[in-house]
């Protein structure tokens, strides 16, 4: 299994301070965001690569960071240079599937996000159901919902429609930016956006996966921090305490 990490993007709502400096390695604790992503999951022995997607304006960051850290770790340029010419979460899911001959099950993670739970569990929830697999959580406030992609899910934990910042949300599971896909179904990426699946929002080929192929849900156990402003940022370094369920 490979893991790969989104860390292409340009992170504008929080400049000056990722102006010049990407997201993913701003810390948290005293820890990058990325490395509490893969020091928890790496413990599981079941990643044998993990990718991260950068643009061209941070890739040195991210070799710099690659560098110290005792796994396998594969840094790949997009080649894009600010936000106005970004390629989008899903082509970057594609590009580095064709740039380095992908052909493995993905776990897939948005590299600006930190939890207070381990993400072990939905790692073995996926291996056990051997399909592909998102998280969920449950949302009370209608305005969030029409921020995030929203699922309609059966009894059987599995998606049957999944709608991104709909205007009015059909269910109140959102689905956040951690995904596992099988390699058969991830290798159809490329009918996905040419059937017109969009290719800004990671959660719209999942959108696009659930009508083509299973797809279930593991409920999170826990809370995710998604860092969006500078005063959320300073707000999450205040509370946040780890991974403690």
């Amino acid at each position: 299994m490979k893991c790969l990490i989104l860390a292409a993007g340009y992170a504008t709502r929080l400049y000056p301070l990722t102006k010049n400096f990407p997201k993913p390695l701003l810390e948290i604790g005293k820890k990058t965001i990325l490395d509490w992503l893969i020091d928890d999951i790496d413990g599981l022995n079941l990643i044998d690569e993990y990718i991260v997607i950068s643009n061209h304006s941070f890739f040195s960051h991210f070799e710099k960071w690659a560098e110290a850290k005792p796994v396998n770790i594969t840094v790949i340029d997009d080649g894009t240079t600010e936000n106005e010419n970004r390629l989008g979460a899903v082509k970057d899911i594609k590009f580095a599937i064709d740039s380095l001959k992908l052909n493995d099950d993905l776990l897939i993670l948005a590299g600006d996000n930190v939890l207070d739970f381990s993400l072990k569990n939905f790692i073995r929830y996926s291996t056990e159901k051997n399909a592909s697999c998102v998280m969920r959580y449950y949302e009370n406030d209608n305005n969030r919902l029409r921020k995030c992609g929203v699922a309609l899910i059966d009894s059987d934990d599995r998606i049957t429609l999944l709608e991104e910042k709909p205007e009015n949300p059909k269910s109140n599971w959102c689905i956040p930016p951690f995904y596992f896909y099988k390699k058969e179904d991830i290798a159809r990426i490329d009918e996905a956006i040419k059937s017109g699946c969009s290719t800004d929002a990671p959660g719209s080929l999942v959108g696009w996966m659930c009508k083509n192929a299973v797809v279930y849900a593991y409920e999170m156990p826990g809370k995710r921090y998604d860092i969006g402003t500078l005063e959320n940022y300073e707000q999450i370094k205040n509370e946040y305490k780890g991974i403690i369920k």
